[in-house]
């Protein structure tokens, strides 16, 4: 199934590309044809098309953010950044667990300013409790090209299983069937995984 293409803003966000980087994990939101996810949906013209790869410590993220995301001049809307954080530690869990992650607290550090136009990469890493816990743990950086921390960022995750979560999510019967499929593929995948 192919989503019909979207021409993005000039000034979008660039995913970036990872040298030598594993495959990218297949998210399950992708068996929707037109999901709109502001983070991290390649069918939303307003949105930052967050594309992810796996990490040896968890999951990452390369992006560059354009003036229309800037706060101060040059410089990239911290709220922004906490999307860019709260998307790659809750992508993390969904790919580890097959759940639905809900954040329920988020807290960022900002170190550095995030340039405008500036390449940089965030990493996510689960925490030290059950992933496929009630709640789950999770921490994220943001790193400049040279490897300095611009942001820090920690977070907790409710993690429901689909059949919960639907409620709250707006989806035709058909689209929920798809994503509830892609869920427990994604769930059974990480365990076979994990036996090997």
């Amino acid at each position: 199934m192919t989503a019909p293409h979207t021409s993005a803003p000039l000034d979008a966000p660039t995913p970036m590309g990872v040298s030598a980087a594993p495959a990218a994990p297949e998210l399950p939101w992708a068996v929707l044809e037109d999901y709109r996810c502001f983070g991290c949906s390649p069918h939303n013209p307003h949105g930052i098309a967050l594309a992810f790869t796996e990490h040896p410590e968890g999951l990452q993220t390369s992006f560059k953010l354009g003036r229309s995301y800037e706060s101060y001049p040059g410089v990239v809307h911290g709220g922004l950044l906490g999307v860019v954080c709260d998307e790659t530690m809750g992508n993390l869990i969904v790919v580890r667990t097959g759940l639905v992650a809900f954040t329920v607290s988020l807290r960022l550090r900002y170190l550095s300013p995030v340039g405008v136009g500036t390449a940089y990469t965030c990493v996510a890493r689960l925490g030290s409790d059950d992933p496929g816990g009630p709640l789950t743990t999770a921490t994220a950086e943001i790193l400049d090209a040279d490897g300095t921390t611009a942001v820090t960022a920690t977070a907790t995750y409710r993690n429901v299983p689909f059949g919960t979560a639907r409620e709250r999510i707006a989806l035709s019967a058909t689209e929920a069937g798809r994503l509830d499929q892609a869920l427990t593929a994604t769930a059974g995948s990480q365990t076979a995984q994990e036996m090997a």
